[in-house]
């Protein structure tokens, strides 16, 4: 019996071992931006069934008591599909990528600092050792867990590869490529390190520059967004109940009686509408246009999209005057 258990007992050890430094841990979980992606999708698409079922008269649920069916209720639910489908996503991942640039900000600081213990005669492990002492912000946490493996025997090929996984960005994946192979052809592993790090920190100040430059227009297509909304206020508020008074005077006098001069002011609420759904489109639009240039990732642009769509939408429908 006791034979039976030894092999058991071992093998429980090796996966309490593994799951302390990192190595051979199941990812069972799916990454909670994907969840939020899946469930987001699904809420969506039940917003966009609502949204149909309501275009063409089914149901009748109306945002603004008092309002009646039609094509407005249809549209609110449409936009509550397209919030669904891109607030919590982009700005769980938004966080998760600022989270990555803030740890990505200490990586040079981390690679010198190794660098400078290997000129002391350390080899790569107890370099990485004796740095994991150090402060390094976000990323102190991912090199204790790295320092833990190489101290529990894991080489340091493996825990460097570990660390990429979990900090899974183009930076990170070219340092730890060229750390891994400077460490297997040997040679002064120190200035290999010191020379990526310098480049590391070039490659930083190039993104924040564009992002910096990038600025200007992403302020130009909120500006833009927004004299847009406050035009199409000033028509409905100013412009159109004119047309309409000037409307309903040509009909009462002698000009509209007899036919000689007429002005159809019933087009008016279908005018709303296309404005409500211009302003969908340019919220959406603008927003992923001013996240993909700031940052060249669509989930900037889908957090933007969300605070562009959710302004607009509240100002159509409950700023903006409706007229009949």
């Amino acid at each position: 019996m006791a034979v039976a258990e030894a092999p058991l007992s071992s093998n429980l050890g090796r996966r309490v071992v593994g799951a302390k430094i990192g190595v051979g841990a199941e990812k069972a979980k799916l990454p909670i931006t994907t969840v939020a992606l899946l469930a987001g999708t699904a809420v969506g698409a039940l917003c966009f069934v609502i949204a149909a079922l309501l275009g063409i008269g089914v149901l009748d649920i109306q945002i603004r008591p008092g309002e009646g069916a039609g094509l407005n209720p249809a549209l609110d639910f449409a936009v509550f599909g397209m919030l669904a489908v891109m607030a919590p996503y982009g700005f769980l991942m938004s966080a998760h990528e600022r989270r990555i640039e803030r740890i990505e900000d200490r990586l040079p600081d981390f690679l010198r600092d190794v660098a400078e213990a290997g000129r002391f005669g350390m080899t790569l492990p107890d370099a990485i050792v004796v740095a994991s002492k150090g402060r390094y912000g976000l990323l102190t946490e991912e090199i204790k867990k790295m320092a833990s493996q190489l101290e529990w025997g894991v080489p340091v090929a493996t825990a460097l590869k570990l660390f990429e996984e979990r900090v899974p960005t183009p930076l990170v994946q070219r340092v730890v490529s060229i750390v891994t192979r400077a460490n297997e052809a040997g040679g002064n592993v120190a200035d290999v390190l010191t020379m990526v790090a310098h480049d590391t920190r070039e490659v930083q100040l190039s993104q924040k520059s564009r992002q910096i430059s990038m600025l200007t227009y992403v302020t130009v297509i909120y500006i833009a967004f927004f004299v847009f909304l406050v035009t199409i206020y000033i028509m409905a508020a100013v412009f159109l109940p004119q047309m309409i008074l000037a409307g309903q005077g040509i009909a009462s006098s002698s000009l509209g009686a007899g036919g000689a001069v007429s002005l159809n002011f019933g087009y008016v609420p279908i005018l709303f509408i296309a404005f409500l759904v211009a302003v969908i489109v340019h919220a959406v639009g603008d927003g992923l246009m001013a996240g993909v240039l700031f940052s060249g990732r669509l989930s900037e642009g889908m957090q933007h999209g969300t605070i562009m769509l959710i302004a607009g939408w509240a100002i159509m429908r409950f700023v903006v005057p409706t007229l009949g």
